[in-house]
């Protein structure tokens, strides 16, 4: 073998698994969108029961394997949306999924690949329906899974003769050399990130004629199941200790089934090589299905005691996350269920204010652990939103009172104000930090002073919020009246602090890259305080009330309305070309449209017109500055 054949054979075995790794990406990832919001919808159900969890489990692992399954569902723990326990039983699930999708490779279709191809580029570019062009990617990575696979034995086969006695050492049937290739597999499916792509290559292997016994196969598969657990691990190391501990979970799991197919190995490979005698990929799909579904149905029983392993074995003082308020079974009685939702945005708003208090400690002395403690807040507030989104979506679908409709609609308002807050808060640290590695961009200790001023009369309007989202308090709307003052406040120094900055731009006084920071880190602590008046403005509102009297009350099923039907099209966007809209009715009944009325008589008396009222959306998003709540000078 030349130089030549070796590098060429390299690249094709390095390209055939980047085909593969890039297929099983795109199929995993595109099935996930395609499922989109109705993995909330199931993740609500999967936590009544550990069965349901485990089916939960696998069907996530199906989509997505288990490292990225377990990753999801520690950002789930790490949200509060799930806890530690309920986890278990869809973490057991996640490597039942991650299993079956084996089986699906060790099917030897590689030459039907191209008909996967095909359709899925088909369903991709002439399908307007975006789930299904989804899928259709789904089938464009399935095809390339198999490709890459079929690359990479076409390119080992002609020299299976020289690499079978390099793999030589790669044997299940010694004691010491099956802990090395478990140990071999582990460390290679840790680089690779992915126990498919480790399985893959595998099955590869065998198809080319270099693996030729089970025992072999087997030491790969078992190696595979303990390396894929860096991926949850890597995932969960900057969230809260549940999440961790989800991560080692997943790890010990994976290590007991191994340590469970060492103690019966004999029979072990006898079950497998009797359920699929003339295939031998087949033998290893067959092995990694076994034992993820035994492992689960020896240790999901006594899920208890697995629990106290996992706390014995990540022992910590950090306490767990504050849990979700956002129960289930309250959705039958709709007002506990509305208390709740409010509960839930006092939490999302409780993040916020730690995000402030972080942000305060990365604009002074910024700290890579600060920095990523921030990030995962934010995703915190991301799971969080749509937690809420999917919670508020399920209680809809029940009979809720005209004052109840319009409470859900201020709650979604204020549910996006708090999310967007913390975004608010993110873009400031981001800014901090790039302020405080530029030595040109240092302030004077003088503005420093007035700029974290500002800072801190923000954070105070972010702890009225916060302390205003309390399900028991009598009266939301003279809450909201504290936020409005200190809104007011906050405003009256913004202009102050921009005075005194845009003084020292003339001067000359800072330097212009220190100027931009700044002017940046303000803006969004003005666009962060009109968040928190719109939340005001919509605790203003007389539908903004709880109930008391009505936890109890469950709800009464009543027949939908009516449904209206679809209006004519064509009338409406005949419309969008005429300069002024209709005025009655009769505009969309006359097939081509009534004529532009006559311009006014400027003579003729005018009616007064009506008061303005500024508008929260223009308030929030409005790039003019906001007006000085000040009365005028004398």
């Amino acid at each position: 073998m030349s130089a030549s054949d070796i590098i060429l054979t390299l690249f094709k075995v390095l390209g055939g698994l980047s085909l593969f790794l890039y297929g099983m990406n795109g199929m995993t990832g595109n099935l996930r969108q395609a499922a989109g919001s109705s993995l909330r919808d199931i993740l609500a159900k999967a936590t009544r029961s550990p069965a349901h969890g485990v089916a939960f489990g696998v069907f996530v692992g199906f989509l997505a394997h288990s490292g990225a399954a377990i990753s999801m569902l520690a950002g789930f723990i790490n949200a509060g949306v799930m806890t530690l326990f309920q986890s278990l039983a869809p973490v057991f699930g996640a490597n039942i999924g991650t299993s079956l999708s084996s089986q699906v490779i060790s099917f030897n279709i590689t030459q039907y690949c191209w008909i996967a191809v095909g359709l899925g580029f088909l369903a991709r570019s002439l399908v307007r329906s975006e789930r299904w062009s989804k899928l259709g990617d789904a089938a464009l990575g399935f095809g390339l899974l198999f490709l890459g696979m079929g690359t990479i034995s076409a390119a080992i086969a002609p020299y299976k003769e020289q690499l079978a006695p390099l793999l030589a050492s790669i044997r299940g049937d010694v004691w010491t050399w099956r802990l090395a290739g478990i140990a071999a597999a582990t460390l290679f499916t840790a680089l690779l990130t992915s126990s498919g792509a480790m399985i893959g290559l595998a099955f590869a292997l065998v198809n080319a004629g270099v693996l030729t016994r089970f025992d072999q196969l087997a030491v790969i598969i078992l190696g595979a199941m303990v390396g894929t657990c860096i991926v949850p691990v890597m995932a969960a190391l900057p969230m809260r200790i549940s999440a961790k501990r989800a991560a080692a979970a997943h790890v010990l799991f994976n290590v007991v089934n191994v340590l469970l197919a060492l103690a019966a190995w004999p029979w072990l490979v006898r079950f497998c090589e009797w359920s699929a005698p003339a295939s031998l990929v087949r033998q290893g799909a067959n092995l990694h299905v076994l034992l993820m579904t035994a492992g689960t149905l020896v240790v999901l029983p006594f899920s208890r005691l697995f629990l106290r392993l996992v706390l014995a074995c990540t022992p910590s003082s950090e306490s767990d996350p504050e849990p979700s308020f956002l129960e289930e079974r309250l959705l039958v009685t709709p007002e506990a269920a509305i208390a709740a939702t409010i509960r839930e945005l006092q939490r999302m708003a409780n993040l916020c204010v730690e995000c402030m208090m972080i942000c305060g400690h990365l604009i002074v002395a910024p700290t890579p652990k600060l920095h990523r403690r921030l990030r995962a807040n934010e995703e915190i507030l991301n799971q969080v939103r749509l937690s809420m989104y999917a919670y508020l979506r399920r209680l809809t679908r029940h009979h809720l009172s005209s004052r109840q409709v319009l409470f859900l609609q201020n709650i979604h308002r204020c549910m996006k104000d708090v999310e967007r807050i913390g975004d608010h808060i993110a873009h400031i640290a981001e800014t901090s930090i790039e302020r405080y590695a530029n030595d040109d961009a240092i302030l004077p200790e003088s503005l420093f002073r007035v700029w974290f001023n500002l800072f801190c009369s923000a954070k105070k309007v972010v702890v009225l919020m916060a302390k205003s989202f309390d399900p028991d308090n009598p009266s939301f709307q003279n809450t909201a009246l504290g936020i409005l003052k200190a809104r007011d406040a906050y405003f009256i120094q913004s202009l102050d602090a921009k005075a005194d900055f845009a003084g020292a731009d003339m001067d000359h006084a800072i330097s212009p890259i220190a100027s931009y920071y700044i002017s940046r880190c303000i803006e969004n602590l003005d666009r962060l305080v009109r968040r928190a008046k719109s939340v005001a403005l919509a605790e203003r509102q007389p539908a903004f009330m709880i109930k008391s009297a009505k936890f109890d009350k469950r709800v009464v099923d009543r027949a939908p309305p009516p449904r209206s039907p679809r209006v004519a099209p064509e009338s409406y966007l005949r419309l969008l070309t005429r300069e002024s809209p209709f005025a009655d009715e009769d505009d969309l009944a006359d097939p081509d449209g009534p004529t532009d009325p006559p311009p006014p008589d400027a003579s003729a008396p005018q009616p007064p017109a009506p008061p303005s009222h500024p508008t929260e959306v223009d308030e929030i998003d409005a790039d003019d500055p906001p007006d000085d709540p000040r009365p005028p000078a004398p």
